[in-house]
């Protein structure tokens, strides 16, 4: 009877045993609270923005930064109208005074990068584009992005530099497309599907290089973008937000941006 007992008792108390022991502790490499960083920019720090926030998420374990992107001024309305972020990255201070004036803006925006425009026509320049003089041309094919989108405006100071109201005139004669963002101006063009868009020097990015060419704006004919970042009132992701504005702000922010075509902060 003792030798039929003995098994179950020996599994009796290996049971006990396993009950007692101690729950396995949590690595320390794996981090208790992850925080999300929703951060709002504009369309064309897309390609930028996503390395600053893979090299933003590596040194800081447990943050992830969640991306918005899309025209300055439709973020702009969508801080306007409630919509949760931490940081607002613009393409022109007037998108980002639309923000501050409904109250969503923390402290003073900074500005943290230059850019400037480029006209870019498809690989095999249909239209025999050759200088900016050409965009008044009879019948040719203009894309711009829609009003009040940063890179429109830029664009029609521009254009106004460029020439007298006939020549303005007949420039916005060829307007065909007015896309919500520059980068579906870009995209537009480098499908060939018109002759001629104006675009950031920066969105003629390598996805794309190869299927377009760029027309110069004389220095003097053309108009410095200034781009502000700010923290976001009432930020969720509190502190966090402050230091992605500042790495971005910092060396290695800037080097990035840089090698994504965008200039140095004024």
């Amino acid at each position: 009877m003792k030798k039929l007992l003995l098994p179950f008792v020996l599994l009796f108390a290996m049971l006990l045993a396993a009950c007692g022991a101690p729950a396995a502790a949590p690595t320390a490499d794996v981090p208790a609270v992850t925080t999300e960083l929703v951060v709002m920019a504009a369309s064309s720090l897309t390609d930028a923005f996503n390395e600053i926030a893979e090299t933003f998420e590596a040194a800081n374990r447990g943050v992830d930064v969640l991306p918005n992107y899309a025209s300055s001024s439709s973020l702009a309305t969508q801080l306007v109208e409630g919509a949760p972020a931490d940081v607002f990255a613009s393409a022109n201070f007037a998108q980002m005074t639309v923000a501050a004036d409904a109250g969503r803006i923390e402290g003073e925006p900074t500005a943290f990068l230059t850019n400037r425009l480029t006209i870019i026509v498809p690989a095999d320049n249909p239209a025999g584009i050759e200088s900016y003089l050409d965009l008044a041309n009879p019948g040719l094919a203009l894309v711009l992005a829609a009003p009040e989108v940063p890179v429109r405006d830029y664009s029609d100071q521009s254009i106004a530099l460029m020439g007298d109201a006939a020549f303005q005139a007949a420039v916005y004669a060829n307007l065909v497309s007015e896309e919500p963002n520059v980068r579906q101006v870009a995209t537009k063009i480098s499908l060939g599907e018109a002759d001629a868009g104006i675009v950031y020097t920066s969105d003629v990015t390598p996805d794309i290089a190869g299927s377009v060419l760029q027309i110069p704006i004389p220095d003097e004919l053309n108009v410095i973008a200034s781009y502000p970042i700010a923290v976001v009132e009432g930020a969720p992701a509190g502190s966090v937000a402050q230091a992605f504005v500042d790495f971005v702000l910092s060396a290695e922010g800037q080097a990035i941006l840089a090698k994504w075509g965008f200039g140095p902060k004024p």
